[in-house]
């Protein structure tokens, strides 16, 4: 009689992630869940550094698991971070790209679940870790490039179900903005050697971007019935918000000559609040004065959003603009807000940003604080300007 060689165990064989469906899943804690995200988005805010400690802490105790990470891709292998559990002593540990279970996750790009993945990949047998069941989560930035997986561990006799997915799946989004905003603090630290007064510029912008989300999220929750509901609209003004970002960033290039409508600029901007009240004829902006002008609107945008008109549910902002050849004008009106006392006391990093910036192009700003909201005019000279009536 013939010998038996066992056929070896492959990635298939240890890929279960259609029993996910068919477990049993309890029914879900929606307010908890709630609470999680918004303390998430308040320490993004406040305390950055402490964001994906919390974010796999979050995961280990909402999943129930033994342990939990982050696997950040690094060219053609992972780097495991924030590392929490049984496994925490492989923190900063390497795995390669096309032989693991994160691998697979991205390839698929959808909830995965393993059980006992050391029985295909060798090298999570030799590093003496016993694997139960591992549940991963793809990452992804906002055009959709995967940047990494975050994964749970199961505790040996636990299963992971649907309801751990959809939990994980929503971890995984911060964790993405978590990741792309250390990411962005980490290269400010860099910059800051050559260019120490841009990096205060970003670095204040950063603040301001974070300061932002956590009001979003406030706001949000207000007017959010349910966790989903917060989600689904909390993500969509994040992503706006982005955008403004990505605006500005693009058109920062000194090669880029592409003008921009102006009324494209200040709806980007303003996106992820409320749409404002707009009157001004098409005007087509110079690319010295897009990023320019989206950083002026964005710095105000960001204090309306804390302490003016945009604080609040019923606060409106009007914006208004006529051109012709000597240049733009523009106004920011705001009202519905809190009640306004006066002047500011000191001239913050944020007031000398918005006269500097537009000093840049020859702009100039003068502000009026009115008890019913912030009052500010633009100028702007004719040679920022592609297309005006006249």
């Amino acid at each position: 009689m013939a010998l038996r060689i066992p056929r070896a165990i492959s990635t298939a064989d240890v890929d279960i992630s259609d029993r996910l469906a068919s477990r049993p899943t309890p029914q879900p804690d929606y307010q908890g869940e709630k609470l999680a995200i918004q303390d998430l988005t308040s320490r993004m805010a406040n305390r950055p550094g402490e964001v994906l400690p919390r974010l796999t802490a979050l995961a280990l105790e909402l999943c129930d698991a033994d342990s939990a990470g982050v696997s950040v891709l690094t060219r053609d292998e992972f780097k495991w971070l924030a590392l929490i559990g049984k496994l925490s002593v492989f923190e900063g540990t390497t795995t390669p790209l096309n032989n693991s279970p994160c691998g697979v996750c991205l390839e698929k790009l959808t909830p995965t679940l393993m059980e006992r993945p050391e029985r295909a990949y060798s090298w999570i047998a030799d590093a003496g870790i016993s694997v139960p069941e591992v549940l991963l989560l793809p990452l992804l930035v906002n055009n959709g490039e995967p940047i990494g997986t975050v994964w749970v561990v199961a505790r040996e006799g636990h299963a992971f179900h649907a309801g751990h997915a959809r939990l994980m799946k929503d971890l995984a989004v911060f964790t993405g903005i978590a990741l792309q905003m250390i990411e962005a603090e980490a290269a400010l630290k860099a910059t800051l050697k050559k260019h120490e007064l841009f990096a205060s510029e970003m670095s204040h912008r950063v603040k301001n971007f974070f300061a932002v989300t956590e009001s979003l999220v406030r706001m949000t929750a207000r007017h959010s019935e349910t966790k989903e509901e917060m989600v689904d609209n909390l993500l969509r003004r994040v992503v706006a918000l982005s955008d403004a970002h990505t605006l500005a960033q693009d058109h920062h290039a000194e090669n880029d000559q592409e003008p921009v409508p102006l009324r494209t600029v200040i709806e980007t901007v303003l996106r992820p609040y409320r749409s404002p009240v707009l009157t001004g004829p098409p005007i087509l902006l110079a690319a010295n004065a897009t990023s320019n002008l989206t950083l002026v609107l964005h710095e105000l945008a960001t204090n309306a959003a804390k302490h003016g008109a945009l604080s609040t549910s019923n606060g409106k902002v009007r914006i208004e603009w006529r051109a012709d050849s000597s240049g733009m004008e523009m106004t920011w009106k705001e009202s519905g807000g809190p009640t306004v006392n006066g002047p500011p006391t000191r001239v913050g990093f944020g007031t000398k940003l918005i006269r500097n910036t537009l000093a840049s192009v020859n702009g100039a700003v003068e502000k009026q604080w009115a008890r019913d909201g912030l009052h500010v005019r633009i100028s702007l000279p004719r040679d920022v300007l592609i297309g005006y009536p006249g």
